[in-house]
């Protein structure tokens, strides 16, 4: 190894710079496009399993624990995890028209992938076998692209005339318009509600069939509340909260789907605060996953008390009242919650299209927020003045959190490809001294394996030795 020549080093250390340069410069893009690690990502999908790694199962939101410590944990966990947006706009009728307009994609592939993991827990079961349009179904939502999903949906359609499923698909992704959207939940609604009802009265106690029954349920709870949002942004709002109510109180224990933030939007619409304070009273609570529109409308109803009067520079001569106390509370409250929204209501930050999945306490429930909620502040007088008084005097200065830092291997990588470069220069620089140094390092590397080998060729008969170092 020691007559190896100085090019040898210079070829060496030059690859070891391409190769880490290489990995790093993938690394970056990977976690610029999808804010992860690649090597991270795949180090814990697939390695951890085989050293014996386990998951934690997650946690269902909206089931209470059995003890407080249990409850603790899960109010933690869910505050800080992604969930589907309650208002997430439809993908051929609204997200689609971004899209025709500057010719971008409004939605990243890790939230399409979320809502493809959504659509097949909610809408398939181990039963689609027994039906051929089910079967259908099953690979049309694990789909990428979308004409073909639309047409497995059409397929299904030929199949079976009440698939309801397939009128979903088609009313989320072919429609172009809400009445569109509309006509094909509607069909999808006559064709579900059918199906409920065979499934509920042919329910013996099996798992197979009570995995059909809690699909089929979440199809009618789904299409129900999807018709509610077209009647809400077709302007048929008292409609659409009576759709809300009635589903809230047919299905009590999906409150993990959020139902209630839809019925909160829809109610600040019509300026109903009485029945807007009602709903918070009953989802506001402590023992339930909180949220921006929780807060930040708790905070909107405290400040439309006392916002068409406050001044900053008559509360400081004579101090808060009591109401404009609570107020400045609930905001901090609400702030405190996630501190990104005050920047999107006070359109300090450019509002986008919100996505399909949010980060509870992250900038994109931020967005989808104030994206539906902007207009409901601005409508009451002061409202906005009085936040920025709030924010800017108390939180001004607040933590970006969840702040995103780059994987250890990104820099690892860039310290690597870095080291790797400066010895390739140094070793065509100077060759001669690198050598001698690369001797060094390689000799003392080598130096406990040198002990060994001698330490056996003492006690180990020479015959044999010599056989062996033949081989």
């Amino acid at each position: 190894m020691f007559t190896l020549t100085p090019k040898f080093y210079v070829a060496l250390t030059g690859t070891s710079s391409l190769i880490s340069g290489l990995i790093f410069i993938f690394e970056w893009w990977y976690f610029q496009k999808y804010g992860t690690s690649f090597i991270e990502q795949v180090s814990v999908s697939h390695l951890r399993p085989l050293i014996g790694g386990v998951e934690n199962s997650p946690s269902v939101p909206g089931f209470s624990a059995n003890n407080g410590e249990n409850e603790t944990n899960r109010q933690s966990l869910s505050e800080c995890k992604v969930w589907r947006n309650p208002l997430n706009l439809f993908r051929g009728a609204e997200y689609s028209r971004y899209t025709w307009v500057t010719g971008k994609e409004p939605l990243t592939y890790y939230d399409m992938n979320l809502s493809a993991q959504d659509h097949q827990t909610f809408f398939t079961c181990d039963t689609d076998f027994l039906r051929p349009s089910d079967t259908v179904m099953q690979k049309a939502w694990r789909e990428r692209n979308p004409q073909a999903r639309i047409k497995a949906a059409y397929q299904a359609l030929e199949l079976n005339n009440d698939c309801a499923t397939a009128y979903v698909l088609l009313a989320e992704e072919e429609a172009t318009t809400i009445i569109d959207a509309e006509k094909y939940f509607k069909q999808a609604l006559k064709a579900g509600e059918t199906v409920y009802r065979k499934s509920q009265h042919c329910h013996p106690q099996n798992s197979q069939h009570e995995a059909q029954l809690r699909r089929d349920t979440n199809v009618l709870v789904y299409v129900k509340r999807r018709l509610a949002m077209c009647a809400r942004k077709l302007g048929r709002i008292k409609e659409a909260v009576k759709i809300m109510r009635d589903l809230m109180k047919e299905f009590p224990l999906l409150s993990m789907l959020n139902i209630h933030e839809n019925l909160l939007e829809a109610l600040l619409e019509l300026q109903a605060y009485a029945d807007v304070q009602a709903v918070l009273a009953k989802y506001d609570d402590i023992s339930l996953p909180k949220s921006a529109a929780i807060c930040y409308t708790a905070a909107l109803l405290k400040a439309r008390a006392v916002s068409d009067r406050f001044s900053p520079e008559t509360a400081s001569r004579r101090g808060l009242s009591t109401a404009e106390i609570n107020a400045v509370e609930a905001i901090h409250r609400a702030v405190e919650f996630n501190p990104h929204v005050p920047k999107y209501l006070l359109e300090m930050k450019s509002l986008i299209l919100p996505p399909e999945h949010i980060l509870k306490r992250g900038d994109s429930e931020a967005v989808a927020y104030a994206f539906f909620h902007l207009q409901h502040w601005k409508r009451i007088e002061g409202a906005l003045n009085l936040l920025h008084c709030t924010w800017e005097g108390t939180f001004h200065d607040v933590s970006v959190y969840p702040q995103k830092e780059l994987p250890f291997f990104i820099h690892f990588t860039a310290g690597l490809c870095s080291f790797s470069a400066m010895l390739a220069v140094l070793t065509h620089q100077f060759p001669e001294l690198m050598v001698i140094f690369a001797k060094a390092f390689f000799g003392m590397l080598l130096s406990p394996f040198s002990f060994i080998m001698e330490k056996i060729k003492r006690f180990m008969p020479s015959s044999l030795w010599h056989q062996l170092t033949q081989i």
